[in-house]
């Protein structure tokens, strides 16, 4: 990889753990995205690298935020979530070799999809939704974590219209993310699909990640959280949509 790129891998880097931190989402989705917008890297190798990320973005989260589990919210996400990233991971396998731009169209489709899906969000429900809601919100992100280590747009529609402060929803998001990432990156390691360059790669950018984290966790912007998610989705539509024009060209 030149130099330039790298660099700018970094940049990508940075962007998405800030936009991570800010929303308690979108991460991978921006990462991914942009990544392979940008040619930066293959969309299999960003998804390994994101799941690396995440999951010491998540640790230092953590770490720095006090967090009490409430199991009864995220027990059957964990579940559903946990069999829709073994799905996600057989639908990778069998689009990775030749169908590649058929991959790159429906990364570039999803990524476009959740950002109408999250900005176009309605207000919170008066009463906690079932439990069925929450296998399905569960089994719908484990799905696309599986696929490309984007565990995020369903279950937080789902949590975001729940009846929740907005720091639980966050911890929850992380704890399920985390979940799903340990378990992604068990498989493809245990496969000996994760190959070096992404480990390189992402050897050199947990400092920045966990940077960016400390830095917000230290200073948190004072916005409205739909005002985060705006820009947030912006950013997710921009990357969608060049995924999917480089897709058809």
């Amino acid at each position: 990889m030149e130099w330039s790129s790298f660099f700018m891998l970094l940049i990508v880097v940075a962007l998405a753990s800030a936009c991570q931190n800010l929303t308690g989402f979108a991460f991978a989705l921006i990462f991914v995205g942009l990544a392979g917008a940008l040619h930066l890297l293959p969309i299999a190798d960003a998804a390994n690298v994101a799941g690396l990320l995440s999951l010491v973005n998540g640790v230092v989260y953590l770490r720095s935020h006090p967090f009490k589990p409430r199991w009864d919210l995220l027990k059957p996400m964990l579940i559903s979530s946990q069999i829709g990233v073994l799905l996600g991971l057989g639908l990778l396998h069998l689009l990775s070799g030749s169908l590649v731009n058929i991959l790159r169209m429906l990364l570039g489709v999803t990524i476009i999809a959740c950002a109408v899906l999250l900005l176009s969000q309605k207000g919170r429900r008066e009463q906690p939704s079932g439990t069925r809601a929450m296998y399905v919100a569960g089994g719908l992100s484990g799905l696309l974590g599986g696929l490309f280590s984007t565990s995020g747009p369903p279950i937080v529609y789902h949590l975001y219209r729940e009846p929740l402060p907005a720091e639980l929803i966050r911890q929850c998001l992380l704890v399920l993310f985390l979940a799903n990432t340990v378990l992604r990156l068990g498989i493809v390691i245990s496969t000996g699909e994760l190959n070096r360059s992404s480990v390189i790669v992402a050897a050199f950018a947990m400092p920045v990640v966990a940077g960016v984290t400390w830095v917000l966790a230290k200073h948190p912007p004072r916005l409205p959280v739909r005002v985060l998610q705006w820009l947030v989705c912006s950013l997710l539509l921009l990357a969608g949509v060049s995924m999917l024009l480089s897709a058809l060209r």
